[in-house]
Parts: C-alpha cells; structure tokens; sequence
C-alpha cells in the first residue's frame, strides 16, 4: 500500500501529490509509457481510458479517451516534453503531436520516480497556467483523483512482478 509523502508546491500554480509506493520503478516506468497497461491504472474507477496512442520521447504524442459512469466522455491530447527513462516524464495538454498548439493549455505535469530503500518515492507535480486553473482541478478532485490512480498504478506495477 502506498504511503504520502509531504511535498510542497512550488507556487500558487501547482498541484502535488507525494507517494512512496511499493514498486520497482522501473514497472512503475513501464506502467507509465506501455499504452496497453494504462487502462489497468490511469483514471480514478469508475472512470476508465481507452484508446491510447503514446509516442514517449520529447515532441512525442500521447492520446486517449477518459469515459465516466454516466457515458461521460473526455479526450486527452498532449506531447511529451521531456522523457528520462525511468526517472522522469513531462507532458502538457497546451501542445499536441508536432508541437501544434491546443485549444487550450491547462497543465504542466511533471512526473519523477527515484528508487528508496522501501520502494520507489513517486511526485507528481501539476503546473497550470494560472491559480483559477489550479483552483478548477482542486475542485475536479485533484487530490482524492490522482491518489487513488497512484493506488492503481502501484497495484499494475505490483501485478507486473516475478
């Protein structure tokens, strides 16, 4: 089971969430970049994702569709950033595949795992572009959301072992 960990936002922009989790980082890693692993993990259940398309490497795409209980339904468009193989990912939503620009830029997420005596110590940090978009994810559930999708992701890496 995962424990928090206290970590401190950086400004009035940014959401944070700390775990220490019970997994090799590297199947955290793969559970992170393998497409046919992150509907196991990515969305907070009921909510499920499905077609996923991910080019992980900086200017990369990545593309999937959340469904909710109620036939809810939310595409994800973003690029990677930056990809440092099992340390570090970093997407947005501001820019899709071919740095074309979005509709509209939300977030900044900046995902690190580094190995702990106990596990792996997993942040992820959500810049957005302003405190009223920080405030509108707060209020979507930014916390509750993304700490049980850190329970599933460390279930599917678990899952993944030996």
């Amino acid at each position: 089971m995962s424990t928090p960990i206290d970590v401190t936002p950086r400004d009035d922009r940014e959401l944070v969430l700390g775990r220490l989790l019970q997994a090799p980082r590297e199947l955290l890693w793969r559970c992170w970049t393998d497409p046919a692993l992150l509907p196991r993990w990515y969305c907070p259940l009921p909510w499920k994702v499905s077609d996923v398309e991910l080019d992980v490497r900086p200017g990369g795409g990545s593309k999937m569709t959340m469904r909710g209980p109620a036939g809810e339904v939310v595409p994800l468009e973003g690029v990677f950033l930056e990809v440092v193989p099992q340390q570090r990912l970093v997407f947005t939503d501001a820019l899709t595949a071919g740095w074309r620009p979005a509709a509209r830029a939300f977030m900044v997420a900046t995902i690190t795992f580094e190995d702990t005596g106990a596990g792996t110590r997993y942040i992820a940090r959500c810049g957005h572009w302003s405190a009223a978009d920080r405030e509108e994810h707060e209020r979507m559930g930014f916390h509750e959301g993304w700490g049980q999708v850190a329970e599933q992701l460390e279930a599917t890496a678990r899952s993944l072992q030996g």
